[in-house]
């Protein structure tokens, strides 16, 4: 179990990074796009960081 928390921390992280640059890049586009796009892929980002944040805690509390 051990060494799972940190394989999922990871995956978690770069799920973060990876919907970070995917709302970025739809709002580079600005007036091109459809804004509500860039908003819930913002809205992914924030669920993913508490989801990386819980893991975090959770591998901190069963390390023991």
């Amino acid at each position: 179990m051990h060494e799972l928390f940190p394989f999922l921390l990871v995956l978690a992280m770069l799920a973060v990074v990876g919907s970070l640059f995917v709302g970025l890049f739809f709002m580079a586009r600005g007036g091109q796009g459809d804004p509500r796009r860039s908003n819930k892929a913002m809205r992914l980002r924030v669920m993913l960081q508490g989801a990386a944040l819980l893991l975090f805690v959770l591998a901190i509390l069963t390390q023991g």
